[in-house]
């Protein structure tokens, strides 16, 4: 019983840390995870996967899935002459 107690707080301490990570990476701002911005920019999977190796986009990786910044996404966009929606738009806290 008391095994089952300490596992089970064990799963609770993970997911608090897995929720702490998130927060510290979002900062105000607005994750996108690779099919959003798949869609977002219009290209595959793969050509994403190249964007991130050639380290022309930042990335994160949380709990073993990969997110973008929507503010580092727009800098990037900026370089290419484009612009990100603004529902994707970083808005600082004012």
């Amino acid at each position: 019983m008391f095994a089952q107690i300490m596992e089970r707080f064990d799963r609770i301490e993970r997911a608090l840390e897995r929720m702490n990570k998130l927060k510290e990476c979002l900062d105000g701002d607005t994750l996108l995870d690779n099919y959003d911005l798949c869609r977002l920019l219009g290209i595959t999977k793969r050509t994403l996967a190249r964007y991130r190796q050639k380290k022309l986009v930042t990335y994160y990786m949380i709990d073993g899935r990969t997110y973008y910044k929507a503010s580092e996404v727009e800098a990037f966009l900026n370089q290419k002459g484009k612009s990100l929606p603004a529902r994707f738009r970083h808005q600082p806290n004012v």
